[in-house]
């Protein structure tokens, strides 16, 4: 169903931000329908995340635009927090919780924090148990939210957005909820319960606009889809009428073909490393071989256990017994550290970017370069020149945009970053490369430029081992897919045997299997 009605949740008319001599956003229209969820997506750099920062007043656009939400125009400058005036809500893709407290806390913040001398926390507690029975969701109150699950942290984020429009409402019962990217760090089956989440906001009476680039979640739970492209909006589609190729081509412009590594006749490959005998609680893999010009995928379902063998392998976390051999070279895992898998020609890209992958308060130039340091190395300090002049042309090579070594990795957008963090391992040329979810929360133009980088380190030889939960990207990324569950590989996938609905069916198929 796609709703109709005179006003608007939300009309957007010739919105544009220009950054110093940068125009982020070129003039963007479109509406959102009363009862509707609204898709919002596009390649990373579009202006989505710029949008959603004029919506909620943290950027004043240029002179000449308006948003109007259900009619009312929103003030520009528009002063801090004055969104919710307007029966707006927004949950970010950090989804902006404080683990040290409890659910309870969390989902009340707004209350527990307005003035007054004290908190009637018996009052609260009723309060939301009340929201957790609307909703139908049983979750522990007392719990300290960082010891929960990544779908609780998204439902409870929601949840209380949801109830910031109910006490916010002056709007006879409706609200427009922003979700901005609530996904990528989801399973499969957190994304289904925060969709029938998402259908029961919408149920309420409220707005939801859909901020993604998951093209086939988008196609799940929009009723309208907005694509913008350079700043602009390139099209509107109707859902249901719209193919994943008809999206496609509204993000880049242009039909993309799918591309499938091709695959390295066994006979010829010489084993690249292989591991053996990791035994660690709920995880027991005796042996998993990766060859020379093979990208090996490992995938299952939440918990399944594959997600931590790249760790392990590096050093990142450290093993209880096992171990590696790499071209010829046996090494024993419990000793294994980062600095010696690096030394070893050995890379992973972890797939928290902010947290363990990337340092996000220093430049693009420094996280670029921060293993080669040394080399630039001179009399007086860094080359600081010579490292920016580096940074720029691998910049480049990968890119990233904007093109601007000086910026703070944190400036960036999650593919552009991406680009960057993935260049500081490439220069080094890995011998072994290890990613876990590299195409996490990247528009569909980045992901193919990710994929041909892998395929590259593969075609000179590198054994690549790629953990996801990405049916689709495996399907297209890897030459051999080891399938996991309960801490167990029980399935393999080669050759023709290689599809997005395989792998789903061996991950379900399996996950009933008793470890």
């Amino acid at each position: 169903m796609t709703p109709t009605a005179t006003v608007p949740a939300l009309r957007v008319s010739k919105i544009a931000k220009t950054f110093g001599g940068a125009r982020a956003l070129k003039g963007v229209d479109f509406d959102v329908a009363p009862g509707e969820v609204h898709g919002l997506l596009g390649q990373n750099g579009c202006g989505k995340s710029t949008f959603v920062k004029v919506l909620a007043g943290f950027h004043a656009p240029d002179p000449g635009g308006t948003i109007a939400v259900f009619g009312r125009e929103l003030p520009f400058p528009m002063p801090p927090g004055t969104f919710r005036d307007f029966g707006m809500a927004f949950v970010h893709q950090h989804l902006g919780l404080v683990p040290s407290l409890s659910m309870l806390e969390n989902l009340r913040v707004a209350s527990v924090t307005a003035p007054g001398l004290r908190i009637d926390w018996r009052a609260e507690r009723r309060a939301a148990r009340a929201t957790f029975e609307r909703f139908g969701v049983s979750l522990d109150l007392n719990a300290r939210t960082g010891s929960l699950s990544q779908t609780d942290h998204a439902l409870l984020a929601i949840m209380r957005a949801a109830e910031d429009l109910r006490t916010a409402d002056d709007q006879a019962g409706r609200g427009l909820l922003i979700l901005d990217e609530p996904t990528p760090f989801l399973p499969k089956e957190g994304v289904e319960r925060l969709f029938a989440l998402v259908r029961q906001v919408v149920g309420q009476g409220n707005s939801v606009i859909f901020i993604s680039h998951d093209i086939d979640e988008v196609r799940e739970i929009t009723d309208r889809a907005t694509i913008l492209r350079d700043g602009l909006v390139s099209g509107t589609l109707v859902t249901r009428d719209a193919s994943h190729g008809d999206f496609v081509e509204g993000i880049i412009g242009r039909r993309v073909a799918r591309s499938v590594t091709a695959p390295t006749p066994q006979g010829r490959r010489r084993i690249k490393a292989m591991v053996s005998d990791i035994d660690e609680p709920g995880l027991s893999v005796p042996v998993i071989k990766v060859a020379e010009g093979e990208i090996l995928g490992m995938t299952g379902l939440l918990g399944s256990g594959y997600e931590r063998v790249p760790y392990l392998i590096f050093g990142a976390k450290r093993a209880s017994r096992g171990t590696l051999e790499i071209d010829g070279k046996r090494l024993a895992l419990n000793a294994m550290t980062p600095k010696v898998a690096i030394a070893r020609k050995m890379a992973l890209l972890p797939s928290d970017r902010p947290g363990a992958s990337g340092v996000t308060g220093l430049t693009v130039r420094d996280n670029m370069l921060l293993l080669d340091f040394d080399s630039f190395m001179g009399r007086t300090g860094l080359n600081l020149r010579a490292m920016a002049q580096r940074a720029e042309a691998l910049s480049t090579e990968y890119e990233v945009r904007p093109n601007n070594p000086a910026m703070r990795l944190g400036q960036l957008s999650g593919g552009n970053a991406q680009k960057v963090l993935l260049a500081k391992w490439m220069i080094r040329d890995p011998g072994l490369l290890m990613l876990d979810e590299p195409t996490q929360g990247v528009d569909v133009g980045t992901r193919q430029q990710i994929f041909g980088v892998i395929r590259d380190a593969a075609a000179r030889g590198a054994g690549v081992i790629c953990a996801s939960s990405d049916a689709e990207q495996l399907a297209d990324l890897c030459t051999r897919v080891l399938i996991f569950s309960r801490g167990r590989i029980v399935a393999e996938l080669s050759g023709s045997d290689i599809s997005k609905d395989n792998i789903a069916e061996a991950c379900y198929g399996h996950s009933t299997l008793v470890a």
